[in-house]
């Protein structure tokens, strides 16, 4: 079965003062347009939270650990709370992907070279099949490349050996 993930898509992430994402709202947007197309044909959605610890942006209880609220999960969904970058490390996300006879991840979020990426390493690692949703993550620039480069890098490593990669407006649910 089918499942869309969605990963530390947080306010923190969008609280940085001149340090924004990459096309940062419109992959929001691409997005919440899965979040609703999933829920409407009844397939399962999982969420991902990154919490950073004490006096991290992302820490539990500060303002920037709730999901944006486009993204926030009904109370029926899912929501694996993480520690490291990948959603599966000292978690109960495998056991509870498996327990709703999840075979397949349409992956999205936050942060590409990070958590997303090691989401999807994990993912094929413990025998799940993977779609990347190529525009649907993004993340900041660095020091040595900007984040577009990042993207296109790990779309192009992912894709093929690790992920299927699609576009949102590609996917059906």
């Amino acid at each position: 079965m089918d499942a869309l993930v969605i990963i530390d898509v947080q306010q923190g992430m969008f609280a940085f003062p001149g340090f924004a994402p990459h096309d940062g709202e419109a992959v929001v947007a691409r997005i919440a347009g899965l979040l609703d197309n999933a829920r409407r044909s009844g397939m399962p959605v999982f969420f991902v939270q990154h919490q950073g610890g004490e006096g991290d942006a992302l820490a539990a209880g500060s303002p920037g650990f709730p999901f944006r609220t486009e993204l926030a999960p009904g109370a029926e969904e899912s929501v694996t709370v993480k520690r490291y970058c990948s959603a599966f490390q000292k978690t109960d996300f495998d056991r509870t992907l498996k327990a709703a006879d999840i075979d397949h991840l349409i992956v999205c979020g936050m942060q590409t070279e990070m958590c997303v990426d090691t989401a999807v390493r994990a993912a094929v690692e413990r025998g799940y099949r993977v779609t990347l949703v190529s525009d649907g993550h993004t993340t900041f620039d660095t020091k040595t490349l900007n984040a577009a480069q990042i993207i296109a890098h790990h779309n192009a490593t992912l894709g093929g050996d690790f992920a299927a990669l699609k576009r949102a407006q590609d996917i059906a649910f």
